[in-house]
């Protein structure tokens, strides 16, 4: 019987866009203004980073685009973006995040307020496991939610093309062509059109972002009482 190798040297990594209006979530605007988009946003990111700390981890990093947010706990660790596109910026942190061939790391993005400490913890438990040393989960739109490595390696966003229907796809191909070992976590649905709204509110009614939603009217509760 084998067992999976003890926590220790756990990092959660968040990558994320400071919630500004106009720069975060444009794709909501319409119907939502570009306030209403950044607030959503920031409540996702908040529900996020709870996750994440409530997780058993050892340490969260943000790698941030943007400036810090003034409502950010001062425990978290926050670093800039740095690359030319989103591939060299998620190679960027990932770098700096995992840490030694040891090291376990988690990376979410803000787009999955649903996201429990338990699917953080199950994340690592599955690259602690012998004969995995990666966790993949797809996103309902063909991208992907969370990407967890045993031992770092930047280079597997190398050539997989960014928000498309196959992105998932082909990140996993790119992990495997690697010589890593994947196991596959559940799909999820992330926010990018303001139809995804209401499952991603009703899969955690208690989050920011289920509130925030509800006081817009963009909830499953809100459509039934019409």
């Amino acid at each position: 019987m084998t067992h999976p190798e003890p926590a220790g040297d756990r990092t959660v990594l968040v990558v994320a866009k400071a919630p500004v209006p106009g720069l975060v979530k444009t794709r909501l605007v319409p119907p939502l203004t570009h306030a209403e988009a950044a607030e959503l946003a920031a409540a996702a990111l908040a529900d996020t980073l709870d996750a994440a700390a409530a997780c058993e981890c050892d340490r969260v990093v943000v790698a941030l685009d943007g400036a810090r947010p003034t409502w950010f706990p001062s425990t978290l660790t926050v670093v800039a973006q740095r690359g030319a596109d989103f591939t060299e910026r998620l190679a960027d942190a990932w770098t700096y995040a995992g840490r030694g061939p040891s090291a376990r790391t988690v990376q979410i993005g803000m787009d999955t307020p649903q996201v429990r400490a338990a699917d953080l913890d199950a994340a690592f438990v599955a690259v602690e496991t012998p004969g995995v040393d990666t966790a993949l989960g797809f996103a309902a739109d063909g991208g992907w939610w969370v990407l967890a490595m045993r031992g770092a390696d930047p280079g597997v966003f190398h050539g997989v093309p960014m928000s498309t229907p196959r992105t998932g796809l082909a990140q996993l191909a790119a992990l495997e062509a690697r010589g890593r070992s994947v196991a596959l976590l559940p799909t999820l649905r992330d926010v990018d059109e303001v139809a995804d709204i209401p499952e991603v509110a009703a899969a955690a009614p208690d989050t920011r972002f289920a509130a925030f939603a509800h006081s817009l009217g963009l909830t499953r509760k809100d459509r039934t009482m019409v």
